[in-house]
């Protein structure tokens, strides 16, 4: 029988425990959830972040189609990204974050500068049909990058509803205007909407909406929020949970500005 040398053992153990060490700092960490970002169920109701919380955006300047950079706009726990069809000219965003709401939000964002009056417009499709129906897939146009920007931002969340909401101020709670599940109110829209729009006009900000393939018409009354030039104009996605990603893709992008 063949015996190996103490010099071949000894190598084989450098080497297993070399491995095992490559292999424990190469291990993904273990991903805390604050319970107050945990997502709304039936034993759980989500809450406002803790005061003064904020996480450093993470940003790339790197072109995709005719947005300038991308953002994973306050940090969320898992990275997004982001990739771009140039044949189908479908832009496709992955994105984890517990929201995009409250004074705070976690959304990967992509994103160009502008100024003057612009019209963001999108078709919607969400390819995960069983994914958490407060996810949000939107256009929005931010004064910043910062995770408590203003902000003005059009959403279809998973669920079919639609409003256009808005930070009046850095560090504020969100406002909104809903297009359908008014509470008792008379819906503005009904049925699922496929394609979304935000138009800045001056302050003021509209929401469009073309729901079976009709040109895009303005759906209720705008708001008013002022943004200081240049602002980010783009796209963006949260699954609502703090920790797994999801899918929204984005096609029929179109961007109009009069500067």
């Amino acid at each position: 029988m063949f015996k190996k040398s103490p010099a071949i053992l000894i190598s084989a153990l450098i080497i297993c425990v070399t491995s095992f060490k490559s292999a424990a700092q190469s291990a993904s960490p273990k991903v805390e959830v604050p319970d107050w970002a945990q997502p709304g169920s039936a034993t759980h109701t989500q809450v406002p972040p803790p005061a003064g919380f904020h996480r450093a955006t993470r940003t790339s300047n790197t072109p995709l189609g005719i947005f300038e950079g991308q953002s994973d706009v306050g940090a969320a726990l898992v990275s997004g990204s982001s990739s771009y069809n140039v044949a189908s000219k479908q832009y496709t965003i992955i994105s984890a974050g517990y929201n995009v709401w409250y004074q705070r939000d976690e959304f990967r964002y992509l994103w160009i500068k502008k100024s003057g009056d612009v019209f963001l417009a999108a078709d919607i499709y969400f390819p995960d049909t069983a994914g958490y129906d407060d996810r949000k897939a939107f256009v929005i146009i931010r004064q910043s990058l910062s995770d408590d920007s203003k902000e003005a931002v059009v959403a279809l969340h998973g669920s079919g509803l639609l409003h256009l909401a808005w930070r009046p101020e850095k560090g504020k709670l969100m406002k909104e205007m809903r297009a359908n599940n008014r509470e008792g109110l008379p819906d503005l829209v009904s049925g699922n909407a496929k394609r979304i729009g935000i138009k800045k006009h001056g302050d003021s900000f509209a929401l469009f909406v073309s729901m079976n393939g009709e040109p895009m018409h303005q759906v209720g009354d705008p708001i008013q929020l002022h943004l200081d030039k240049p602002f980010y104009v783009g796209i963006g996605f949260c699954s609502h949970l703090p920790a797994k990603t999801d899918t929204a893709i984005f096609s029929n992008v179109v961007l109009e500005n009069t500067d």
